[in-house]
């Protein structure tokens, strides 16, 4: 039997989830939201077997970059930033927190 690979959506814009979430499942993946870093966070520590980790960086309660750091303590998932953020300087800091790639919105 087949499992899906499951990816964790995190963004605070509830627009930007739910076009995630179509177009992934129509790809065949098992989606999952949370609407920011603290949400991801309590996620993961109880669905250790995310494959992929969407992760905005401007967020309320806890950025994604504060996020990133928290989660590489307890998942190894890979972590895709998708952010309004271009600056270079963005992206270095990004990366130095344990994401492995990184995408400007729009996208």
């Amino acid at each position: 039997m087949d499992t899906l690979a499951k990816i964790l959506v995190v963004d605070d814009d509830q627009s930007i989830r739910d076009v995630l979430h179509i177009q992934l499942e129509n790809k065949g993946y098992s989606v999952s939201e949370a609407s920011n870093g603290k949400e991801a966070i309590q996620f993961i520590e109880s669905n250790s077997d995310i494959d992929l980790i969407i992760l905005d960086i401007m967020m309320p309660e806890l950025s994604g970059l504060e996020a990133c750091t928290e989660i590489r303590k307890i998942s190894s998932a890979p972590i895709l930033f998708l952010t309004a953020k271009s600056k270079e300087t963005d992206k270095t800091i990004a990366y130095s927190t344990g994401g492995v790639d990184y995408l400007v919105k729009p996208f």
